[in-house]
């Protein structure tokens, strides 16, 4: 079957180089058992081509089920793939089977992969290993044979190296990768593909199809469409609704296109991105956190030396005041900081905290037990408080929503539910 005739049978619309080399590649999996990972952003379709892979194999007259991995809850995941066992857990009234045991001699699809849980990733990774589950609360080892095709949004490579996904199972799941292309990158179909949908709507509606002049045709191919075909088919029918017009211009299609949001976040000045830099905000305070309770470290043990060998302090305290004054000299630092406090020896067993000749600051003086107590006080650098902290921050932020609170915290709606459960955070 020729690649016109598979475009024509699932809706594809478009030829760009990139879409049909991933069509190909499709077409020619089909025919085998193996497992298949398809990667692309949200809303590039990538279920029409797991659909694609099963109608074209071996195993089109069995059953099909596509699984959202991002939607099942994590304490119910288990169940639904694998079933479970009468009063396995709380609420397992009866014995039910999951969609390994459903679909076998069928494709099964797992959307969100990169969404699973670690202990679940262990099953799925014996599943293609053997073909063998086990249900939740039994002990019976079950045969199946199901074909698996993964789906993700997401980099798993570098999720595997931040230890969020077994590196076992990527390799096994990427026996064959497809990589469907964003709408940014086949432009030259943005075109076609809104023709297709205004049609569509027009005969749903009733309506005449909206039509485009050139000058708005370019500005909808200049959009990056973030949520790729899926925002461009809402956008085409809001035209064909709201717009009152069969020809749009530039000025009036520009009013139905959202603001391209702005990157307003700050960033650190006369410093080149590194390859690796941090993911979300909360990385870089952990990072913050570690590198001050370092500091604090290095301070006390520095201070115990003080105290056990006095003799020291001279040869400590030049090298400690040379090195805060490179550090905090207004033409290194580009700021009106003053040095900070020197560390003088007036005598064995006291010790004086001088400020520098400018400053009329009287010194304070300090005897061992003082520095003794507070080499002992350590502030608080626990990372789940401060984690507490960040998502009680964002729950009141944004009022509560905690898809927003999520989005916020770069992290999955999901996930910051299982951690108010964890932390015990009612909401705000």
């Amino acid at each position: 079957m020729d690649l016109q005739s598979i475009k024509n049978r699932f809706g594809i619309i478009g030829n760009s180089p990139a879409l049909n080399f991933a069509l190909d590649t499709a077409v020619q999996v089909s025919a085998t058992d193996l497992t298949v990972l398809i990667v692309g952003e949200s809303g590039v379709g990538k279920e029409v081509f797991s659909q694609i892979i099963h109608a074209l194999s071996s195993r089109k007259h069995n059953p099909f089920i596509a699984v959202n991995c991002g939607a099942i809850p994590e304490g119910t995941i288990d169940s639904e793939l694998f079933g479970h066992e009468k009063g396995s857990f709380t609420g397992a009234v009866d014995s039910r089977k999951g969609y390994f045991e459903t679909v076998s001699g069928g494709t099964i699809f797992l959307d969100e992969i990169g969404e699973m849980p670690l202990g679940t990733q262990a099953r799925l990774l014996r599943v293609l290993e053997t073909g063998e589950f086990i249900r939740v609360g039994s002990s019976k080892v079950q045969k199946t044979d199901v074909r698996v095709i993964a789906a993700t949004n997401r980099e798993l490579l570098e999720f595997t190296e931040k230890g969020k996904f077994r590196q076992d199972l990527y390799y096994r799941l990427s026996t064959v990768p497809i990589r469907v292309p964003a709408l940014r990158d086949r432009k030259e179909d943005i075109p076609l593909l809104f023709r297709k949908f205004v049609v569509d709507f027009a005969e749903r509606y009733k309506t005449i199809p909206v039509q485009l002049d050139e000058e708005a045709k370019n500005l909808l191919v200049s959009y990056p469409f973030p949520g790729n075909v899926r925002e461009l088919k809402n956008l085409a029918e809001q035209i064909s609704v709201l717009s009152g017009q069969q020809l749009l211009n530039a000025v009036n299609l520009r009013r139905f296109l959202p603001e391209r949001n702005q990157n307003r976040m700050p960033v650190l000045a006369h410093q080149q991105p590194a390859q690796g830099d941090f993911a979300n905000e909360r990385e870089i305070l952990y990072k913050l956190f570690f590198d001050m309770k370092k500091d604090v470290t290095e301070l006390k043990k520095m201070f115990v030396e003080i105290l056990q060998n006095p003799s020291l302090a001279p040869h400590a305290m030049d090298f400690t005041n040379e090195s805060l004054m490179k550090e905090y000299h207004p033409l290194n630092s580009g700021n009106e900081l003053q040095p900070p406090a020197i560390i003088q020896q007036n005598m064995p067993g006291q010790h004086t905290f001088n400020q520098p000749v400018q400053n009329s600051l009287q010194p304070v003086v300090l005897h061992n037990e003082d520095i003794q107590h507070h080499v002992e006080v350590e502030e608080s650098l626990n990372i789940m408080d401060k984690e507490k902290e960040l998502i009680i921050k964002a729950l009141k932020k944004h009022k509560g929503k905690r898809k927003d609170a999520s989005s916020d915290l770069g992290i999955s709606e999901r996930t910051l539910y299982r951690k108010l459960k964890e932390y015990d955070i009612e909401d705000l």
